[in-house]
């Protein structure tokens, strides 16, 4: 089966029923949304504009863009890159793409104009369909996208060399294409973060997509029942896989456009929703806009809201506890997974299991998962060694890229790159990245115990551990801290706190600073390593006279 039927059954059996809801804050920028196609509704303290599709709507706005995108020349295997920002045209812009047999390019919001003509070209993509957000950036690269043959333009304001989706779309009928495709076809190039350099091209086939379906649905057991809040980016493979478990049980799912607590809670009472997906910032910022009077639980209907679950991060257990203060009676679930593992859960703590936070769980439904050392061994329960997974979402390849693929696939296995450890019970633990391990002194540094022991003061909102270059050392822990608003804290304070940690993980500097985070919600320590071991370069030369 393939990801495309479930869309087209759903339209079948529930034709009527509500697929999609956009909800757009007001905002200074409101005067640039299509005001005639959003109902403006009254939503606690703001007003937010706000459109919906039914599950048929859905299924035929998707066939009309395929049958658009062939018309214009796109045939099976051809490459369509998505340059847009959330909006409810997205999904069926993204499933009109697959029902053609062309292969889904989503691409990152935050690419500069370089990293745009690279990630199209790179792709080979022959249409790159894009935003009004993006139209000086694109401009920008026009020249060098010798590939691309077509351009299509969602929104207000097109620029001359591209054509209109609205206007272009409703011409096209309704009709499913007739194209023949199978479970091994190419089907969605993903890319990753880019933290080391320029990001890499992660090929997945049709089974795959499908699979993150079935695995987000077991994980979490949605039924048709559930009411869906999403928010993180859906160019990213962790929103739009787990909102792949409402895409199999015909579940209504929310596209809120805006992290800002007060309209997460408002969205969540106003519409019901049972399952809301954070990143650990998102979950910071509620609660702390409960803990200073910005939200008054009380003043909410928030009963349907069963599941809380969080991915795309290491979760610290603090986090967690203090989210059961404000809310005992919810569910709690924590996933890992790589967008070369197709996201919601190549690990997964489960539901069941809230006694093991601090965990990213067991093997996913349909996965299997290995600790090895650096000659692929099993290591010993309780060592740490680098977590590998096997399953049904492993990425085919990176694309155009065998040596990179050669050292990423071994036998069948994905190498995450990710140091982890078994404890006796089975479940994994994550230690940190492999390439973000400091030794200091010939020890070995773990950035994610140090940072989870540091958030435990109460005082702090971020932090982020990264290895700053010393002399005689190599290099030592530096702490970022990015204070709560209107707390205070001194270097002696945060220092007499780390205490608790054996004298070896203590940081050696701390730095209050805010901690910089991707729109998927990870630390961008590349961006911090660059910025302060430039400084202690500086520092060292400066010293050297």
């Amino acid at each position: 089966m393939l990801l495309t039927d479930l869309l087209e059954r759903n339209a079948g059996n529930y034709p009527d029923d509500v697929a999609l809801i956009e909800l757009n804050p007001i905002r200074d920028d409101a005067e640039n949304l299509r005001w005639q196609e959003y109902e403006l509704v009254e939503m606690g303290h703001d007003h937010h504009f706000r459109k919906s599709l039914t599950w048929k709507e859905f299924n035929d706005r998707a066939n009309r863009f395929a049958n658009l995108l062939m018309d214009r020349g796109v045939k099976k295997g051809d490459k369509v890159a998505i340059l847009l920002m959330n909006c409810i045209d997205w999904l069926p812009i993204y499933f009109g793409t697959l029902r053609t047999g062309a292969v889904a390019v989503p691409l990152n919001f935050r690419y500069t104009a370089e990293e745009i003509s690279y990630c199209v070209n790179l792709a080979d993509a022959s249409v790159l369909i894009f935003g009004r957000e993006f139209t000086g950036r694109v401009g920008e690269v026009l020249d060098e996208l010798v590939e691309t043959r077509g351009f299509i333009f969602l929104g207000m304001d097109r620029p001359e060399y591209a054509e209109s989706f609205e206007g272009l779309i409703e011409g096209y009928p309704p009709v499913k294409p007739k194209v023949t495709m199978t479970d091994s076809d190419d089907a969605a190039i993903y890319y990753s973060s880019g933290t080391t350099g320029m990001p890499k091209a992660i090929l997945h086939t049709q089974a795959s997509l499908f699979s993150a379906a079935v695995t987000e649905q077991a994980h979490h057991r949605q039924s048709k029942d559930d009411v869906f809040i999403l928010i993180p980016p859906l160019y990213h493979t962790g929103a739009k896989m787990h909102w792949f478990g409402s895409l199999m049980t015909g579940g209504r799912a929310i596209i809120l456009k805006g992290t800002d607590p007060r309209w997460v809670v408002e969205t969540a009472a106003n519409e019901a929703a049972t399952i809301v997906w954070l990143l650990v910032p998102w979950a910071q910022d509620i609660l702390d806009a409960i803990e200073d009077g910005r939200i008054d639980l009380d003043a909410y209907d928030l009963s349907a809201w069963r599941l809380m679950h969080i991915g795309a991060q290491p979760v610290p257990p603090s986090l967690i506890r203090r989210w059961k203060k404000y809310f005992p009676d919810h569910d709690y679930d924590t996933n890992y997974g790589l967008s070369e593992s197709i996201g919601p859960g190549s690990v997964h703590l489960g539901i069941e299991n809230i006694h093991k936070v601090g965990a990213i769980g067991k093997a996913g439904h349909g996965w299997y998962t290995r600790i090895v050392d650096e000659d692929g061994v099993d290591v010993e329960r309780g060592k740490v060694g680098e977590l590998i997974v096997k399953g049904p979402g492993v990425m085919k390849e990176y694309y155009k890229d065998p040596e990179a693929t050669a050292a990423a696939l071994k036998g069948g296995w994905l190498y995450t790159g990710d140091m982890a450890m078994e404890d006796e019970d089975g479940f994994i633990f994550l230690v940190d990245r492999k390439k973000d391990v400091i030794i200091t002194g010939g020890e070995n540094i773990y950035p994610v115990q140090v940072e989870d022991f540091l958030r435990g003061y109460d005082k702090i909102k971020d932090v982020a551990v990264i290895g700053i270059e010393d002399h005689r050392l190599g290099e030592v822990a530096a702490a970022i801290i990015e204070m709560k608003d209107g707390a205070e804290a001194t270097e002696a304070d945060i220092m007499a706190f780390a205490e608790g940690l054996p004298r070896y993980k203590r940081p050696r500097k701390v730095i209050f600073d805010g901690v910089p985070r991707n729109p998927t919600g990870k630390i961008e320590k590349p961006k911090l390593r660059r910025k302060y071991n430039a400084d202690s370069i500086v520092a060292r030369e400066t010293e050297q006279g």
